[in-house]
């Protein structure tokens, strides 16, 4: 009779480990050009130009800078989602269905690390969140 296996192994928590601080690098360098994106300010304004023009292109600006505070953000929970992923590692619960208690399937945690639920449990009917 097998066992059913209830958690990833020291081997396979480190795989995970390695490929989440590798997407960790990269999305921290996509928040700091975000950032960097929304309060750089040179000299291309509107202040030169015409009254309607200049408030076609400031609308376009915020508009913009909206855009790019809202991609800063999303960007900010996807790192925070990492970084929580990271301390369930440690802990070892990491590839636990939360809502199951079952293993997360590998291929499941290698396109999404940060996940938390099985796909089964994502998709039924009654999850309420």
């Amino acid at each position: 009779m097998s066992e059913l296996k209830v958690r990833y192994s020291d081997e396979e928590l480190e795989e995970f480990r390695v490929l989440i601080e590798s997407k960790l690098e990269r999305s921290r360098k996509e928040l700091a050009l975000l950032k960097e994106a929304f309060a750089h300010r040179d000299g291309n304004t509107t202040d030169d130009t015409s009254p309607t023009f200049k408030l076609m292109e400031d609308g376009a600006e915020v508009s913009s800078k909206e855009e790019i505070g809202q991609l800063a953000a999303r960007q900010q929970k996807f790192i925070t989602n990492l970084e929580n992923a990271l301390i369930r590692i440690q802990n070892k619960s990491y590839g636990i269905c939360r809502a199951t208690g079952q293993l997360i399937p590998k291929e499941r945690l290698r396109a999404v690390p940060h996940a938390t639920l099985s796909i089964e449990a994502k998709n039924a009917p009654n999850r309420r969140d």
